[in-house]
């Protein structure tokens, strides 16, 4: 009897698998850090390295869970990685990252020079600029994302790969498939996977890494999504934001959201889409002046109900994606006053400013109003920050179910198990 549905998130430090029931509680999680030691140039960008943890992680999982038991598994990767596999499907030299910019200048403005601007794939540092950098490796025969590969290796075949990861990779979500312009890039098309929708059944399992063969392997998505996905949010208007180092929001709408210019664009999961952008902003900015300790001290002293009268624009760095796009702007953190409290409000105060300015910008290029906010990252686990944030939004706060991203894959899973 299959009672479990499975999700792999692999993530930038690790991996995590969590093991979901039918009625979505969750069984137990099995993790496994990306242990690079002696793994050669590639360090962790060597898929070998991957595929450890993943066996790492698969059997962490099977020591407190049954993993005969799983009857689908989903696997949600790092955005925008890409890998080149030969003819024998092993992998041509590392993986290029989710934050590897190429360093050939030609090939971001070859994209540039046929792209439509709505597109995710702008950039030296795009999943299609990285692609089109790993085609002209020796051997190379297929270009696949780091979720694909994953996904192969538990169904021992090719699959294709999904809506979500391949948004960067230059794939058209709202044609639903490779645009023509690609093929006046230097991008041979041809290399590219085929492409289905987040949850849509791709294959079954071989039988390895613990696992039982015949199990449905699911179209899964990117680490953001499956984020967005384990919190629970499913109605339009429903919003999660993301507070680690930088400053990361999701929207669920009915239709898609472009606006390139302001560092705006939408994943597509089935029918829905996840709007969103990821701002310079947030916890980093506030780690370079206090210590975690001193955030959770000093925001005691802060009444969330007023303002700071500070009018702050806090960057660790000049330069800010989103919802300004400008490589230049410069961080405004002046004046300092001498209450470190008083400081800090402002600052707290500056990056919510930037998280409702996301949300609003997001209605105006036709997403809906911000209704409810959830929060993940370690900011959410500050209530001063968070009601400060809920009175600049003027949303509804809503929990969390889950903050991890395995889970949220694993739901993706749920629909496929057997009765």
């Amino acid at each position: 009897m299959s009672r479990f549905a499975l999700g792999i998130d692999i993530g930038t430090s690790g991996v995590r698998a969590a093991l979901l029931a039918a009625d979505r509680s969750v069984v137990a999680i099995g993790v496994a850090a990306l242990d690079d030691e002696g793994a050669g140039a590639g360090g962790r960008r060597d898929p070998a390295v991957w595929k450890a943890a993943l066996a790492a992680a698969l059997a962490d999982l099977g020591a407190s869970a049954d993993l005969g038991a799983v009857g689908a598994v989903a696997v949600d990767g790092t955005s925008g990685t890409v890998l080149a596999l030969d003819a024998q499907d092993a992998p041509v030299g590392a993986a290029l990252m989710y934050n590897d910019a190429v360093e050939d200048p030609a090939v971001p403005q070859a994209i540039a020079a046929h792209a439509p601007r709505e597109t995710a794939a702008h950039g030296a540092a795009s999943a299609l600029a990285r692609a089109i950098v790993l085609q002209g490796r020796l051997g190379v025969v297929r270009i696949l994302h780091q979720a694909d590969w994953i996904a192969e290796l538990l169904a021992g075949a090719p699959l294709p790969s999904d809506e979500s990861n391949a948004l960067k990779t230059g794939y058209d979500p709202v044609a639903r498939r490779w645009p023509e312009w690609l093929d006046a890039t230097p991008m041979r098309r041809a290399l590219l996977p085929k492409v289905v929708a987040a949850g849509t059944r791709t294959g079954t399992t071989c039988g390895a890494f613990g696992l039982p063969a015949g199990a449905a392997i699911v179209a899964g998505v990117t680490d953001g999504c499956a984020s967005f996905l384990a919190t629970g949010a499913s109605m339009p208007g429903d919003g999660v934001t993301a507070l680690g180092t930088t400053l990361t929001i999701k929207l669920l709408s009915p239709r898609p959201v472009f606006a390139p210019e302001y560092g705006v664009y939408s994943h597509r999961i089935g029918d829905r889409w996840l709007a969103g952008g990821a701002s310079n902003s947030g916890g980093g900015v506030l780690i370079a002046h206090f210590a975690p300790e001193a955030v959770a001290r000093l925001s005691q002293e802060i009444d969330p109900s007023r303002d700071s009268g500070l009018d702050y624009y806090p960057l660790a760095k000049p330069g800010e994606r989103f919802p300004i796009s400008d490589p230049v702007l410069a961080p405004r953190l002046a004046p300092r006053p001498a209450d470190d409290a008083l400081f800090l409000h402002g600052m707290l105060e500056g990056i919510a400013r930037i998280e409702t300015r996301g949300y609003r910008l997001l209605a105006e290029h036709g997403a809906p109003r911000l209704a409810r906010l959830r929060s993940v990252g370690g900011g959410a686990s500050n209530p001063i920050w968070t009601a400060l944030r809920l009175r600049l939004s003027g949303a509804e706060a809503a929990p969390a179910l889950s903050t991890e991203a395995c889970v949220g894959v694993a739901r993706l899973a749920l629909a496929h198990l057997a009765p």
